[in-house]
């Protein structure tokens, strides 16, 4: 039979959670086709079978974690599926109950011990806990113990013997239980949490405020987006002004497009613009790369299809790794203000939020403008205040004056 491997995937990516399998125990299988979708660190993946065949034995079971080399099924030819051939099964059940060679067992082995059929990661648990597999009931149509049956009989309740008589003795007063409702974190929302957290202690984070009065642009969309879309079939966002504008930013202030290696500053002098998109499963950065190369047509249309990829799950390794800056939009939820916290390695995050219309004193009167806080967080081991105040004052600038946004970029 042929093993099906979990393959590399990532340099930086060694295990995955079984998210799900895609085919069960005796299904048909081709070459090429999905078996299983393993859940990592930062994707979803499919996992595919090399061979034609069937699927004759799962070795894991969803929720398990499995090692990049390691075997989680076997494919083989013809049959059902890998319980019709009892053969491995029988030889372990009887090594388990057989005595020694030099001192044979004078107890028969009972018969059904010899003709329990089950997967391996159900054995292993029935060994840890001393459980006969003959006397766990299985929902399977063709009778294979698998792990989750295995689980299911140890949460049976236990019988509880009567209760002996016994002097009355003083017990501590315990309200009653709140309802409670207790899941596993997801691997990613772990990852999540340990980036976020390890960042915090190796960063020396702070976070700038400005304002930008977002009339013009607004003006500019209204004027232009029936001809926009009609041209590019897109429509033109805001998303492609901030990046044009932080593109440009990062030109004069390079330092907020930099990382720190050891001692050293590696400066980068590409755009690859990582913008943050919240899925079910927790917050991605999928990455526009060469930002400064695209128009405000080509930056939309690429956002457009990655943050559709993440929300499908279908965003890939390339597509996440990489970026030089960030920029998140807290705004969509109805943020008004808000401390983004950096995407390591990166050393700045812009914060985007909810547009307001506000009094604003604009020469000597009074004005009610839709107005936008904006935030910078920055990494102040390499980026100073007066490089971070002056970089986000200069994202405001273009905003509120897009010709010159036009010009620059």
């Amino acid at each position: 039979m042929a093993e099906i491997i979990i393959p590399e995937l990532a340099e930086s990516i060694t295990e995955g959670t079984i998210a799900r399998w895609l085919k069960e125990s005796g299904d048909a299988v081709a070459k090429g086709e999905s078996i299983l979708e393993l859940e990592t660190d930062k994707v979803n993946v499919d996992i595919i079978s090399d061979y034609d065949g069937v699927l004759k034995e799962i070795l894991k079971e969803e929720g398990d974690t499995v090692s990049v080399g390691e075997v989680v099924a076997f494919v083989g030819e013809g049959g059902s599926s890998g319980a019709a051939d009892p053969a491995p099964v029988v030889k372990e059940v009887v090594a388990e109950h057989a005595e020694p060679a030099v001192q044979p067992s004078t107890e028969p082995v009972k018969q059904e011990q010899v003709t329990v059929v089950a997967s391996p990661a159900a054995r292993k648990l029935a060994r840890e806990h001393g459980i006969e597999l003959n006397s766990v009931a299985t929902l399977d149509p063709i009778g294979r113990v698998r792990r989750q049956d295995i689980v299911n009989h140890m949460n049976q309740p236990k019988p509880v013997a009567p209760a002996v008589a016994k002097a009355p003795a003083p017990v501590a007063v315990v309200q009653d239980a709140k309802p409670t409702d207790r899941e596993k974190m997801t691997r990613r929302r772990q990852t999540i949490a340990k980036n976020l957290v390890a960042v915090q202690h190796t960063a020396a984070i702070l976070t700038t405020f400005n304002e930008v009065d977002m009339t013009a642009i607004m003006k500019l969309r209204k004027k232009r987006q029936e001809g926009f879309v009609k041209e590019n079939e897109v429509k033109l966002g805001f998303m492609s002004f901030f990046t044009k504008a932080v593109v440009s930013a990062l030109k004069q202030y390079p330092l907020l497009n930099a990382e720190i290696q050891g001692d050293e500053i590696l400066v980068k002098k590409y755009y690859d613009i990582g913008v943050a998109v919240s899925t079910d499963t927790g917050l991605v950065v999928p990455v526009v790369r060469d930002a400064d190369r695209l128009n405000f047509a080509e930056i939309e249309k690429e956002i457009a299809n990655l943050a559709a990829k993440a929300r499908d799950a279908k965003l890939s390794l390339a597509e996440l790794q990489g970026g030089t800056f960030t920029i998140t939009n807290g705004g969509t939820f109805g943020s008004l203000l808000s401390t983004p916290i950096l995407n390591a390695p990166q050393v700045g995050i812009l914060g985007m939020h909810s547009i307001q219309n506000r009094p604003v004193a604009v020469g000597d009167s009074i004005e009610i403008r839709p107005m936008m806080y904006l935030a910078l967080s920055y990494d102040h081991r390499i980026v100073d205040g007066k490089e971070a105040v002056s970089f986000l004052v200069k994202i405001k600038q273009l905003l509120e004056d897009p010709e010159k946004l036009l010009l620059e970029s």
